[in-house]
């Protein structure tokens, strides 16, 4: 039986960046332990399978120490204390998988003699961030009032995504890596990211959030793109980050969500802060935070009861949190995963035959043709 001599440090990091404890990979690898202390050597076979299970490159375990791991956009988020640890596999391929689709789709607008899209990049942080909030409003078509008539949060997500998509805004849910559902995106990690490009500019939300929570980081993105400013994001309404760019974005947001004019029109002041921030969250259709943050910048609460509040909802809300219910209807989750500009796209240029079937299936992460027909067939691509 062959063995091969790997790193040590490398094993133990590669195992760690994933969240693989000891226990767990004794029960996979027998002699874990003694791999860890050099009495035993994996096999080869051994090896690709680890190799697999966390998802580092073969060529990895033959160096002395682990790889400096880096992003590959710049990094905004900063409102952790602390130093931020090194991207998770999961972040990471989510990236390079959303930077192959933008490049498709990019390669398929000049192909198709799309127009370049004129708001990306037509935004600097020192502009008014009002002003651009009403540009980003004109663009996309939104409503304040329109959104105040759906029933749902989760009506006013999916309406926002798809003006946002009608603008030329490739925009992608999902809470797991490509359609591995056994590969979670922690929103502990990142709430969201945007890749600017002025033919495929792209916004990649992470679904595991709440809806309230995916309206304000869409929003967030949103910005970002007109900044024409690629980077991964965890924005948090009720915080004020340290970047000015961050905080830029997040003044935009807010102002999108919850125009302040319109704010002061439905104020009512007779009520609690509480029940204020519950009630505005559900007429705007926002978060309870973007709600409160609004009450704050339209000075209708002071700083230390913004404060009070924040602290007291941040632990409400944590306390209702429990495990979502995934799953839902295959077709409709791969809309969403993939962004419904995308997928009809690739789709039909597939049809077409301009795309080998074998690049779609890699791309839509399926892996049966009657899957990719009746894909097709949900999104309006054939009858």
């Amino acid at each position: 039986m062959n063995t091969v001599s790997v790193s040590i440090p490398v094993l133990r990091w590669a195992a760690g960046r994933v969240g693989l404890g000891d226990t767990e990979l004794e029960n996979r690898f027998m002699k874990w332990p003694l791999w860890l202390s050099g009495e035993a050597l994996p096999t080869l076979k051994q090896l690709e399978e680890f190799a697999r299970l966390t998802h580092t490159p073969f060529g990895y375990f033959f160096l002395p120490n682990p790889p400096e791991v880096t992003l590959p956009v710049p990094d905004f988020r900063t409102h952790r204390n602390g130093r931020l640890r090194e991207p998770s596999t999961a972040l990471l391929d989510t990236i390079f998988l959303s930077q192959q689709r933008q490049d498709w789709f990019r390669d398929y607008a000049l192909l198709q003699g799309l127009q370049t899209l004129s708001f990306v990049g037509s935004a600097s942080i020192s502009d008014d961030t009002d002003a651009v909030a009403t540009q980003i409003r004109q663009v996309l078509s939104l409503s304040a009032e329109e959104r105040e008539a759906l029933p749902t949060w989760t009506d006013a997500l999916r309406q926002l995504i798809t003006k946002a998509e009608n603008a030329g805004v490739l925009v992608m849910a999902s809470s797991i890596v490509g359609s591995n559902s056994h590969r979670k995106l922690d929103i502990g990690e990142f709430r969201g990211f945007a890749l600017a490009d002025n033919l495929a500019p792209l916004v990649f939300l992470n679904a595991a959030d709440s809806k309230a929570a995916q309206m304000f980081t869409l929003a967030h993105e949103l910005a970002h793109i007109w900044l024409a400013a690629s980077g991964i994001s965890d924005p948090e309404a009720g915080k004020l980050p340290d970047l000015q760019v961050e905080s830029w974005c997040n003044r935009v947001a807010t102002e999108l969500l919850v125009p302040i004019e319109e704010l002061h029109a439905v104020h009512n002041p007779d009520l609690s802060v509480e029940e204020e921030m519950q009630r505005l969250a559900r007429l705007f259709k926002v978060s309870t935070l973007v709600a409160l943050r609004r009450l704050f910048e339209a000075r209708l609460i002071d700083r230390e009861t913004m404060g009070r509040c924040y602290r007291e909802e941040l632990d409400r809300i944590f306390s209702l949190e429990g495990g979502k219910s995934g799953g839902g209807d295959f077709y409709r989750t791969l809309g969403a995963r993939t962004g419904k500009r995308f997928a009809r796209a690739l789709l039909s240029n597939t049809l077409e035959g301009q795309t080998l079937f074998r690049d779609a299936f890699r791309l839509l992460g399926v892996r049966k043709s009657a899957t990719f027909y009746e894909a097709a067939r949900e999104l309006g691509v054939i009858s």
